[in-house]
């Protein structure tokens, strides 16, 4: 049975890990539970292809545990107790290791079912998730364990695995094997952070390779088309796509166009064009708001604009909308006004409308009473004095004009009339 490259060549020790230098490198948290040799329950958090399993085999290999495997998709509980029948047979003396793949899979029953086996040392239990395990694992058993979060490889520590992996397939090849110059950072760059994946190219590569002049030579053009669309990483629904959501908010808010033509081009990569665009509609009042009031209504069009034509058209309204939020006076004025009269809505604050607010056609069911409403538009500047607050908070305040031009234009103009509020 062929055996993938990149298990092939997998580090048998810290120091040949790739990337997480963070957590492995000398004095790093992880290095030195590691080099102790822990009996810690972890739980490792990040993308595919960033070391996981492989720190879970050399924490094995260390503290001389059997290691056994589980994939959350297939698993049940019954593998479970059959791997703890194990416990104190010659099939594990020294202990079991139980690293559980993809355990934002297990419902809430199966993980509680983990933690009779976990607090009594019949396991220790390393999981791994793609998913930010604070939202998907259940709080009891995170606990009981410590969270390590791994980081995609940025491409110029992947560089070294892919030349290692160019140099194991040399000694493969029927044909001498060479490659012109960029095809391994074009390999390292293509393959977003994933490690794995980049050797699995290399690998790929080998073989799609054509014989030319008695050599087997490995195109750049080849190493393009293999890690077409790989750099990317987006799930529909998972973190990759909202932490890539959040970005494009963010860098509008912050007035960044660049940043935000980035994260939107992301999007389009993916083919998704509900996401940005509930971003950009939110972003035009949240934080643009009355500081530029057109924005909203231009922002509508380009959003209905781009739904109608869909990809690849809909990428032109989609980004004059995020250039045009990008770059727009800012006001938040419309967030903490409506944030805090909400507030004092949940909290209670409140009580009976003003009579002169009421509906008059409570009236007609006989409760005649003076109301006492004035109409604004028989005085002058169409503005009266009167309260339209209730009693309780009748001298609340949630809407503060915020330092723009047209705020403040605003603001001179009600001052004008009603005098300092």
């Amino acid at each position: 049975m062929h055996r993938p490259l990149a298990d092939e060549i997998r580090p048998k020790t810290l120091d040949e890990v790739v990337g997480q230098r963070h957590l492995l490198a000398p004095g790093g948290v992880l290095r030195r539970l590691i080099d102790a040799g822990t009996d810690a329950n972890m739980v490792f958090y990040g993308p595919s292809g960033t070391g996981k399993t492989t720190v879970a085999n050399i924490i094995a290999e260390k503290t001389h545990k059997t290691l056994y495997r589980l994939n959350a998709t297939t698993a049940s509980l019954q593998d479970v107790k059959d791997i703890i029948a194990d416990v104190g047979t010659l099939l594990a003396p020294g202990g079991i290791l139980l690293y559980l793949d993809e355990i934002q899979y297990f419902n809430k029953k199966q993980q509680q079912s983990l933690l009779e086996f976990m607090e009594n040392g019949s396991l220790t239990l390393i999981a791994s998730t793609t998913e930010n395990p604070f939202f998907y694992v259940y709080n009891a058993l995170l606990s009981r364990s410590s969270v390590f979060e791994f980081k995609s490889v940025p491409a110029e520590e992947i560089r070294p695995a892919v030349l290692r992996a160019l140099e194991v397939m040399k000694t493969r090849t029927p044909l001498p094997l060479t490659w012109e110059p960029e095809v391994p950072a074009l390999v390292a760059q293509g393959c977003g952070g994933d490690v794995r994946k980049s050797i699995n190219a290399v690998e790929l590569l080998c073989e799609a390779a054509v014989p030319k002049d008695g050599t087997l030579l490995l195109t750049e053009a080849d190493a393009k088309a293999l890690s077409q669309r790989s750099a990317m990483r987006y799930d529909r629904g998972g973190d990759a796509m909202y932490d890539a959501a959040s970005a494009l908010h963010k860098s509008i808010r912050g007035s960044d166009p660049d940043a935000a033509l980035h994260y939107l081009a992301r999007f389009l990569e993916a083919g998704d064009l509900i996401t940005p665009c509930r971003r950009l509609l939110c972003a035009a009042s949240e934080d643009v708001g009355l500081a530029y009031p057109q924005a909203i209504t231009i922002v509508k069009s380009c959003v209905d604009t781009a739904m109608q034509l869909g990809l690849p058209e809909a990428q032109l309204p989609l980004a004059q909308a995020a250039i045009l939020l990008a770059t727009a006076p800012k006001s938040n004025s419309v967030c903490t006004g409506i944030m805090s009269a909400w507030a004092d809505v949940k909290a209670g604050r409140g009580g009976d409308v003003p009579r002169e607010l009421q509906n008059v056609h409570a009236d007609s069911a006989g409760l005649e009473r003076e109301q006492g409403y004035k109409y604004p538009h028989n005085y002058g500047h169409h503005w009266v004095r009167q309260q339209y607050l209730p009693d309780a908070i009748k001298n609340a305040r949630y809407y503060h004009y915020g330092d723009n031009k047209t705020e403040q234009a605003a603001k001179s103009y009600w001052e004008k009339i009603k005098g300092p509020q």
